[in-house]
């Protein structure tokens, strides 16, 4: 089986994830800090957006992937893949903002653990079955 689905959800939270480097790569220009925060906490916020952003996205990545190899309905596979792209941007956006703004920080880490436990329950039933 090919997949159709899951590159375009990679391909676009790549490109996120490459906007959220060039955050940081700025703001440490800006600090001039080339190791580490440098104590400066607008670079620490941008540095916490960007690595929360990757330690979420690759499982929600992989499960997507294996839900469709698996044969899952296109509408759920691309259901689970806009969970996942909203929720890492919606958190993005609030994690990233000054002040933080709560309701999309929230919304953002609902809809991306519901998507990794709906996409991970998914594949441990279609395993066992």
């Amino acid at each position: 089986m090919i997949l159709t689905a899951t590159p375009l959800y990679a391909g676009l939270l790549a490109l996120l994830f490459v906007a959220l480097s060039a955050r940081v790569i700025v703001q440490r220009r800006r600090a001039h800090v080339s190791v580490g925060d440098g104590n400066d906490q607008s670079l620490r916020q941008k540095m916490r957006v960007h690595a929360n952003f990757a330690e979420y996205t690759p499982i929600g990545l992989v499960l997507l992937g294996l839900t469709e190899l698996q044969g899952a309905p296109y509408w759920v596979v691309h259901l689970l893949g806009l969970m996942l792209l909203t929720g890492r941007l919606a958190h993005a956006a609030g994690m990233g903002a000054s002040p933080q703004r709560l309701s999309f920080r929230v919304t953002g880490m609902v809809l991306t653990l519901a998507m990794i436990t709906l996409a991970g329950l998914a594949n441990v039933f279609h395993a066992l079955i």
